[in-house]
């Protein structure tokens, strides 16, 4: 193999005129990001959708006047080929931001809720402002903005509003387009449009004169009011009308007025660049409630929704076995599954109906309630005809909030079908009118069921609408034909059912069916109003319509799928880096919410490759390219010559290797996204790899040789730790680490160290092979302690502690000798010496298995270790079991109970667990707060996201400022209300950052306690 891989292919830079366009922009002094590179451009390559385009270039700008300027330069003859995109939070699911020329990214920088008004009910934002983000805002003024759609934690209100976004509930709330006020938008001239409504006297006014303001409203006049008749004969009577330049709701004739604001939303993107909102709000219901129906299967939920929609309730949401299965193996159902109880009796629970009801009156919403529970008694009792197996009611805010949580995640869990055949977005949001979407339904499972396809459905049945999202290997030619096959039966039968191909989710590449669903009369009246904005067709071409008298065509579903470069990657390398490739764009790791774990990278820098899924899009296009040189990548490489080679700064600038190691370096291994991610993307897993692959080619930077190595040095060094500190911690080798190896803030070794402590408590310290060596009766009542660097080296006050209490009920603590673990060594891509380390502990660990012995180990981290990594490259480690502390005290609590406390304690306590333990084993915190309670104490669990420290992360050079933001950003409030003495934290690497960030903040808290610490005090 080459030193150097292929840099890319033949679109490696951008096209000649763009690159002209570009360099003028930089000189012109562009308010904002120029991102021209393969692995930025690679990140707005896909969406949520099948398709994959990559454009010349992404901008983002800061403000609205650096995207006017921006598109006023390109006003030049020389710039006038180019095309412009706009995009927001990328959760397309029809590629409507997808496109080949320059894309501007508005999610970065326009993030302000500038105005908000409580007594009016209105609020001013920008356009990249997250759904959630809003309504976080504003909600304790009474207010929230309520079309709800499933992913509302990272989509942005620009997008939003281009495709004309509702989801749930939108019987009452409405759409998007419902609570426009006022749009400010900037057009491809860069000018800048305001609209709202005006009256048709005004817009009569303002269509005279030349400005192109004037043009687009004597179109929108002859439009709107000209051809009324032929619009109201077209328009079906849905809830989800026909989107896409709403040319019936933009003239009012009860109020005789005209709206642009209705023209821009749903046009995604074709039309102008929405920058600014104002967006009526919804008062908060002060009560509500759900009722779960249950149902035997999923098509007599389906008949049984209208009499559900009819019980006057605000949404009736869906879902089907296949999601309810998923829901049931993903960690979600941890939180669901006492709101979503299996029917008394075995039957099988196939499908249920969400009911929601909404009040601002306690009376009104039981009157709605005691009517649907009377009759869902009576549909009960006829199980066998109905189909009604039972219903459960929930008044509880945060379990409502968990079963929503669970339906919004519906999306992402279909994307963890097993198998090469996953399911895809390219007919999931049909409409019909309720009362026809049983019988559609049935022929719609007809058309898949006819090519043996496996697929998932939930949706708003109250609406009409449901997401069907068939099972395809989009890297199959014969899979990739059916979506052609599969989308031109479904649009004839939506026409047939007096329905629409897209009820929610736009057009995009699907625009070839507009002229269709439109007509042709009303399809040109749509060619006009584009023509007046869009002239020559540069904003986002090919979707919705084409210019008037345009010769240019519209986008077709037959368009380059990311499915067509996957299959270049070679099927076994495929296979290896599973993972990566089964990222299927949804985005959940974009989540704004500041206490979601996941994902702490792109959370700290608002940059996408520093995400799951942007890291997922590097690494294919990584294999893609690698595909001609013999790449194996199931192999762990050998270190050798070549990964002496000097990286030289600034050499190589095309060398997409770099781009992918700047991406994995900003990556915290927090292992977050192993299990939130609905599809299970494992970025630390392929990261070790890609650094292993890296490092032969370009040199380590000496810290990695620093954590790497810790597993040995540590051990030597805590034999003598005052020595040892005095030498480590000195001004001098604080100021020579930083310098030289770029390290800072290490923590200092215990004192007395580990064995002292087990030797002064007279406890026993063995090997594995001198416990196998004793008899069973010498074996009897022991616990054993699997050792961790960082616990046992650097706080072995909690190793002890844990002795503590198990000596308390009635166990011998037994210290394995120290062998190691290997958590750096796979952080850092040592995969060589990872293995090996993991073959030593395998060995090790088998024999106390087998001899049943209780292992248990106090850092989450490396514990989860045992049971992930280890697999993968030992597999011989499925054959013995680690437990974490908190697990293995739950076994004894019956015993923990009946030992009296020391003394009564008051202290109100906050537990902040480890995010990877947070995600990996959501029941720590129950068994915390358990364990506490059984000897009279309370503990309070906060969600978090990562403190910033990660392991090493926090302690590397590059990395302070984002691990001092993510502090601040999920922790530092936490730990301040905890105070000292209430504050406790599972994590040594959070206990660590807890006490830097502290003695930094110099608030007197010196390090977070562990709570097996505080149980130990109290026994």
């Amino acid at each position: 193999m080459t030193n150097t891989l292929p840099v890319h292919d033949q679109h490696s830079q951008p096209e000649p005129g763009y690159q002209s366009y570009l360099a003028a922009l930089k000189t012109a002094g562009f308010d904002g990001d120029i991102d021209a590179s393969y692995a930025g451009r690679l990140i707005a390559a896909t969406d949520n959708s099948i398709y994959q385009q990559l454009p010349q270039a992404v901008l983002y700008p800061r403000s609205r006047q650096a995207l006017s300027a921006a598109l006023k330069l390109a006003r030049s003859d020389e710039f006038k080929p180019l095309r412009f995109t706009p995009r927001g939070g990328g959760t397309g699911t029809n590629g409507q931001a997808l496109a080949a020329g320059v894309v501007i990214d508005l999610s970065r920088y326009f993030k302000e809720i500038t105005e908000v008004s409580a007594a009016d009910g209105w609020v001013r934002c920008q356009a990249g402002v997250i759904k959630d983000q809003l309504n976080d805002a504003i909600r304790s003024a009474g207010w929230f903005f309520s079309p709800d759609l499933s992913t509302s934690n990272r989509a942005t209100i620009g997008g939003m509003i281009n495709t004309d976004a509702s989801g749930q509930g939108s019987l009452v709330y409405g759409k998007t387009s419902d609570h426009i006020l006022e749009l400010t938008a900037v057009l491809i001239c860069g000018e800048v449009i305001h609209t709202r409504p005006v009256t048709v006297t005004d817009a009569l006014k303002l269509a005279e004169g030349s400005s192109t303001e004037a043009a687009i409203y004597r179109q929108v006049l002859a439009t709107a009011i000209g051809q009324r008749s032929a619009i109201e004969a077209k328009f079906p009577p849905l809830n989800r009308f026909l989107t896409g330049y709403d040319i019936k709701h933009c003239y009012d004739p009860d109020a005789q007025t005209i709206d642009l604001s209705r023209l821009l939303a749903g046009s995604e993107g074709t039309l102008a660049f929405i920058t600014d909102a104002r967006l009526k709000l919804t008062p908060i219901p002060r009560h509500k409630l759900l009722v779960t129906v249950k149902y035997s299967d999923f098509q007599s939920a389906l008949r049984h929704a209208p009499a559900l929609v009819r019980a006057r309730a605000t949404s009736v949401e869906t879902i089907d076995s296949n999601v309810l299965n998923l829901a049931r193996q993903d960690i979600i159902w941890h939180q669901v599954k006492e709101q979503l109880r299996e029917v008394v009796g075995g039957a099988a629970m196939d499908g249920i109906n969400i009911v929601e009801f909404t009040a601002t009156d306690a009376d009104e919403i039981e009157d709605k309630l005691n009517q649907l529970t009377s009759s869902l008694d009576q549909d009960s009792s006829a199980s066998e005809r109905t189909g009604v197996l039972g219903y459960q009611i929930c008044r509880d805010a945060a379990s409502i909030q968990t079963i929503y949580a669970m339906r919004k995640k519906a999306v992402g869990l279909l994307g963890a079908t097993k198998g090469q055949r996953k399911p895809v977005a390219f007919v999931e949001d049909t409409a019909v009118p309720p009362e026809n979407l049983a019988d559609f339904i049935m022929e719609f499972r007809g058309i898949l069921d006819a090519h043996g396809l496996h697929y998932g459905m939930f949706g708003h049945v109250d609406a009409g609408v449901l997401h069907v999202r068939p099972a395809l290997d989009m890297t199959n030619p014969t899979d990739e034909a059916l979506i052609r096959l599969i989308s031109d039966k479904v649009v004839a039968l939506t026409m047939k059912y007096g329905g629409l191909l897209w009820g929610e989710h736009g057009k995009g590449y699907r625009s070839e069916y507009s002229p269709e669903f439109f007509g042709a009369a009303l399809y040109a009246e749509l060619q006009k109003i584009k023509a007046v904005f869009d002239p020559h067709n540069r904003l986002n071409p090919g979707k919705i319509c084409t210019p008037w008298h345009s010769d240019e065509k519209l986008l077709s579903i037959d368009e380059t799928k990311r499915g067509f470069y996957d299959r270049q990657i070679p099927l076994d390398v495929r296979e290896s880096y599973r993972p990566a490739m089964d990222c299927n764009g949804n985005g959940l790791c974009f989540n704004y919410a500041a206490d979601s774990a996941m994902c702490p990278s792109y959370k700290a820098t608002g940059d996408r490759r520093y995400s799951p899924k942007g890291r997922a899009g590097l690494i294919r296009e990584w294999l893609r390219l690698n595909q001609h040189e013999n790449f194996d990548a199931r192999a762990i490489p050998e270190t050798g010559k070549s990964g002496l080679l000097r990286r030289r700064k600034g050499a190589a600038p095309g060398d997409f290797n770099h781009e992918i190691k700047q991406s994995m370096d900003a990556c915290l291994a927090c292992k977050a996204c192993a299990s939130q991610c609905p599809v299970k993307v494992d970025v630390p897993a392929f990261r070790s790899r890609f650094l292993a692959w890296y490092h032969q080619r370009y040199r380590r930077p000496l810290a990695d040789y620093l954590v790497g190595s810790i597993e040995r040095t540590a051990p030597l060094l805590a034999r003598y730790p005052r020595t040892a500190n005095l030498l480590t911690h000195n001004p001098l080798s604080r100021w020579l680490m930083a310098r030289a190896i770029g390290y800072v803030d290490a923590p200092r070794l215990s004192v007395p160290d580990i064995v002292t402590r087990w030797q002064q408590r007279n406890w026993p310290q063995y090997s594995a092979a001198q416990l196998a060596k004793l008899s069973a009766e010498e074996r009897a009542g022991m616990v054993v302690i699997v050792q961790d660097p960082f616990t046992s080296f650097y706080e072995a006050e909690v190793v002890e502690a844990f002795g503590r209490v198990a000596e308390k009920l009635g166990f011998t603590p037994v210290l394995l000798d120290f062998i190691g673990n290997g958590k750096a060594q796979h952080v850092k891509g040592f995969l060589r010496e990872f293995r090996h380390t993991a073959e030593q502990v395998t060995a090790q660990l088998q024999i106390l298995a087998e001899l049943e012995l209780p292992m248990v180990g106090m850092d989450a981290s490396t514990v989860l270790c045992l049971a992930d990594e280890y697999h993968f490259y030992v597999p011989a480690a499925k054959n013995f079991s680690v437990q974490l502390v908190q697990s293995w005290l739950s076994q004894q609590a019956e015993s923990l109970a009946r030992l009296k406390p020391a003394k009564p304690v008051d202290t109100d306590f906050i537990l902040l667990t480890h995010c990877t333990e947070q995600t990996a084993v959501p029941q720590a915190s129950a068994d915390w707060q358990s364990l506490f309670s059984a000897v009279g104490l309370q503990v309070r669990p906060l969600a978090t996201g990562c403190c910033g420290m990660a392991g090493t992360y926090g302690h590397e050079l590059p990395n302070q400022a984002n691990s001092k933001k993510l502090y601040q950003l999920s922790w530092a409030d936490k730990v301040a209300q905890a105070g000292a003495e209430g504050l406790l934290v599972t994590g040594f690497s959070c206990r660590s950052q807890v006490k830097r960030m502290s003695a930094a903040e110099k608030n007197n808290l010196q390090r977070a306690r562990h709570p097996l610490q505080v149980l130990a005090e109290q026994l």
